[in-house]
């Protein structure tokens, strides 16, 4: 069943929507700069902070940088953008909440000096409850927002200790919450607990998509940086 403030949460995202930024443009200047040439052309700086996801973690203590989404993003990103310079900066940290990022993101986030910064925290937010993650990621935003820097947020991926199909549940919640922000604010948004929970409805199971039960494998991160990529397109 629907907890009364995820059913309030849900009722305000369908009737009230708001302007979620459109893939296809939200990025327009950041493409543009990905196109030129040297010597006319710069660095292009996307950071992502979060948890142990985007952070590389497979079967923890193992961290397969390289085939987590950020860098299968970069991949992408390089294939359709071949004069680009473009740096992947992960400040996640393993194990981490939203609120722990936030006390940290002035002094360690923002120095890098973002195009476009990715937040994924919802799956650790479970410890913190929903108004004090929204805190934290509202926080995050602003400062982000007063610098002009470009934002995604991404809702959580599995967890397969909680069933994607049952409405409701606690991931659901995070990510309707996650939805709504954007929407406020009218940032992007990548949707990863919708991907995962649309391949177990079309018959895969959620265990092929994962290397522990937290922590997607290679297969998993593809699905988020296939949809991530549609902002650089």
């Amino acid at each position: 069943m629907m907890s009364g403030y995820s059913f309030v949460l849900f009722l305000w995202v369908s009737l009230f929507p708001g302007p979620v930024a459109d893939p296809a443009h939200y990025l327009d200047e950041i493409k543009t700069e990905l196109t030129k040439q040297w010597p006319d052309n710069r660095t292009i700086n996307l950071v992502f902070h979060g948890h142990s996801v985007p952070a590389g973690y497979f079967k923890t203590p193992v961290v397969n940088t390289l085939e987590a989404y950020p860098y299968q993003l970069l991949k992408q990103i390089k294939a359709r953008y071949p004069y680009a310079v473009v740096n992947v900066i992960n400040t996640s940290i393993g194990g981490e909440h939203s609120q722990s990022g936030e006390k940290r993101f002035v002094s360690e986030v923002l120095p890098h000096r973002p195009d476009v910064l990715f937040i994924d925290y919802a799956l650790n937010d479970r410890r913190i409850g929903l108004a004090d993650a929204r805190k934290a990621w509202e926080s995050m935003i602003n400062e982000a927002l007063k610098r002009n820097i470009k934002v995604i947020l991404l809702t959580p991926s599995p967890d397969q200790r909680v069933d994607l199909l049952e409405s409701g549940n606690e991931l659901e919640q995070h990510a309707l919450q996650i939805e709504q922000m954007a929407a406020t604010h009218g940032i992007g948004l990548v949707d990863s607990y919708s991907l995962f929970r649309q391949q177990i409805q079309h018959g895969e199971n959620v265990v092929d998509f994962m290397s522990q039960v937290n922590h997607p494998n290679e297969k998993g991160h593809a699905l988020i940086a296939d949809a991530l990529m549609a902002y650089f397109r």
